[in-house]
């Protein structure tokens, strides 16, 4: 188990990234710092029987329905209410333009750190933690599970992807909603730079089959300022390196604009959709971000 040290920079996220592993990361983030503030927000006392669902490497053989076994020749999961109360599901962006990242670590980078914290607080409080990890398609998934082995699985498929092509939320969506069992709790973490309508949209439909979202936009510091002054080249992550030489001087007015309007936008639509919306930037401290927001979730 790791323990809390004063020696350790948990305050810096670019220089807690230096400590390498994301189970080590994780746990030097969460131990002392966050533990114990998190309440589940759907708990009861019920075991009545609710369904089946299909056998995943790491669920409990325990669970296993020898009966379907033997009728069907696959593995399913008997699951009970109790077990189900709370299924958390991680949405992680591996699309290029979450590869930035200037004075800070990128925004990858913050992203899979505080999945593999969050995933390491829910497993810690008896909750079932899966993973989606997309770009324009599912890279990485496994289902939710209690098992201690689902930590060491959710940092190794975190570690092994990298940022990738463009971003297409809604299509993933689309692809997994169909899969994922009802009434789950669903993390996507994102810099959430899409068409606000294609993306509340996507949204739209993960809340209406009852679903609770909360959504975590990562930016970087220079997306919320601007500051660069002389000439800069900027490159796309995503669209085969497109570059493209600008005066900021003359760009930025424009585009703090248009990105304050676009952050307006989409927090009026998840309010509206009932949906948590928790900005930060690569810069924040986790456990700053996460404590003030599980607090206030475990308010009444």
């Amino acid at each position: 188990m790791a323990r809390r040290n004063d020696s350790v920079p948990i305050d810096d996220p670019t220089a807690l990234a230096k400590f390498g592993r994301l189970e080590v990361v994780a746990k030097l983030l969460v131990e002392g710092c966050v533990i114990g503030q998190h309440k589940s927000p759907f708990k009861g006392a019920s075991v009545e029987f609710v369904e089946h669902r299909k056998y995943y490497p790491g669920d409990e053989i325990r669970h296993i329905d020898w009966r379907a076994y033997g009728k069907t020749g696959r593995y399913y999961i008997k699951e009970f209410e109790d077990e189900t109360n709370l299924r958390c599901y991680l949405f992680v962006d591996c699309s290029g333009s979450m590869a930035y990242g200037n004075s800070t670590l990128s925004k990858f980078d913050y992203a899979r750190q505080l999945a593999a914290a969050l995933g390491y607080l829910l497993l810690a409080q008896q909750d079932g933690v899966g993973l989606v990890a997309f770009d324009t398609k599912v890279r990485e998934r496994f289902e939710p599970g209690t098992s201690p082995q689902k930590f060491h699985q959710l940092t190794a498929a975190l570690e092994k992807c990298k940022p990738g092509a463009e971003t297409s939320l809604g299509e993933v969506i689309s692809q997994t909603l169909p899969t994922i069992p009802r009434r789950s709790l669903i993390f996507v973490i994102s810099d959430c730079f899409d068409k606000v309508e294609a993306l509340t949209a996507a949204l739209k439909r993960m809340r209406h089959a009852r679903h609770e979202v909360i959504l975590l936009q990562v930016v970087a510091p220079e997306e919320e300022t601007f500051p660069f002054r002389s000439p800069t080249q900027f490159r796309s992550l995503e669209k085969n390196g497109h570059r493209m030489l600008v005066d900021p001087h003359r760009l930025r007015k424009l585009y703090v604009e248009q990105y304050q309007e676009f952050c307006e936008a989409l927090q009026k639509q998840c309010t509206g959709m009932g949906i948590d919306l928790l900005k930060m930037t690569t810069a924040d401290p986790y456990q700053k971000v996460l404590g003030a927001f599980l607090d206030a979730r475990s308010k009444p």
